[in-house]
């Protein structure tokens, strides 16, 4: 039987590189020869540090980690690392204030969280609804801020951070979950990254801390050991027992990502992939419409409205049904926002991208109105 073909824009849990599946698969049984999976494998015997260490590697050759950076295999998702930063970081100096950029849910969720250790100023101007990111002119930053926090790309509402932020001597906080590795970062401009690993590295479960060795051992007393960064440094990520299969699962797509021509490749797929979305949207009429500032879509998460800019409810539903029927899944926009949702994570092809266009330019074409000369 013919599995059918799906083409899957899930926001996260993602779509995982088909290679990476086929490699998971031959291995789920017997890995490497060892006669047991990597799923009952003791995460202190030398096979599974091997699996560790090469996962960590493979991430500083990538990214091009600096020597003086700490690589960490934690758990708790994104939103345990909201705490952690917090817990870590906060009392870097003694007035116990840190400095959000909020752009959006997951930004405005972090920044609740470090309220419970310490005092947050919130830099930007609050707005009415998350269009784009507020000028930098706008920012009231708080020199003596233990650390300045800031989502580079807003995975409900699309919106995307094209440039480093201007912090002067204060340290740079960026969850980078849902962009992480689809783009070059300069490490070295940041205090501390992390990324949940279920968009572009891998499945849930697993989150990547990458810190600056002289933030470490900062943390406030109130910290939970598991979340302590300095532990977990100084413990190969091995304090607790780890999440190893789902870095067993990171290294295959590190490996992925490298045999496939590194992050430069995917950028410029990604960067082509978002263009041929947003080129549908931006020459429809208006009947396809983003509400995003063009300065800061993003190229991950393309969120859409059809009709109008609450969206006419009718036309996508019939939208999401007619997708569905070609195997295109995961296209409902998020409930805070409703309407349509592709997400193009680096695993996500060309081809598959081009199928999403194909219908997208059918269904404009059968539902847009004739447009009559007066």
């Amino acid at each position: 039987m013919e599995t059918k073909k799906i083409v899957n824009f899930a926001p996260g849990p993602a779509k995982l590189p088909e290679a990476v599946l086929i490699q998971a698969q031959k291995e789920l049984v017997d890995y490497n020869g060892l006669g047991i999976s990597v799923l009952e494998m003791n995460h202190l015997t030398t096979d599974f540090n091997q699996i560790i260490t090469s996962a960590e590697s493979l991430l500083r050759e990538l990214l091009n980690v600096p020597e003086n950076y700490k690589v960490l295999f934690m758990q708790g998702g994104g939103t345990g690392q909201f705490s952690a930063v917090a817990l870590n970081l906060i009392g870097l100096k003694e007035d116990r204030c840190a400095d959000y950029i909020i752009t959006g849910n997951w930004s405005a969720s972090s920044a609740k969280e470090a309220e419970k250790y310490g005092k947050v100023n919130v830099v930007n101007p609050k707005a009415d609804r998350y269009t784009g990111i507020p000028d930098s002119s706008s920012w009231s930053l708080n020199p003596s801020a233990s650390y300045v926090y800031f989502c580079s790309n807003e995975t409900v509402y699309g919106i995307e951070f094209n440039f480093v932020p201007d912090t002067k001597d204060v340290i740079l906080v960026s969850d980078m979950s849902s962009n992480f590795l689809s783009r070059p970062v300069d490490v070295s401009k940041f205090g501390l990254i992390f990324a949940g690993a279920h968009k572009n590295v891998g499945f849930a479960g697993v989150t990547i801390v990458i810190v600056r060795e002289d933030l470490l051992g900062k943390a406030l007393k109130e910290c939970p050991t598991i979340l302590d960064y300095n532990v977990q440094a100084k413990n190969n990520s091995l304090h607790n027992t780890p999440p190893t299969y789902n870095i067993y699962i990171v290294k295959l797509v590190l490996e992925w990502l490298k045999n496939n021509g590194g992050i430069d490749v995917m950028y410029r797929l990604n960067k082509q992939k978002s263009s041929m979305i947003y080129d549908i949207i931006d020459n429809s009429n208006g009947f396809y419409l983003s509400p995003i500032d063009v300065s800061c879509r993003s190229l991950m998460n393309i969120p859409f409205h059809i009709g109008n800019l609450e969206g006419d409810e009718a036309l996508e539903r019939q939208f999401l049904e007619g997708a569905s029927k070609l195997g295109m899944i995961s296209l409902k926009g998020h409930r805070l926002v409703g309407g349509i949702r592709a997400s193009l994570y680096n695993a996500v092809t060309v081809e598959e991208t081009q199928a999403l266009a194909t219908y997208m330019k059918e269904f404009l074409n059968k539902h847009q109105p004739i447009k009559m000369d007066h």
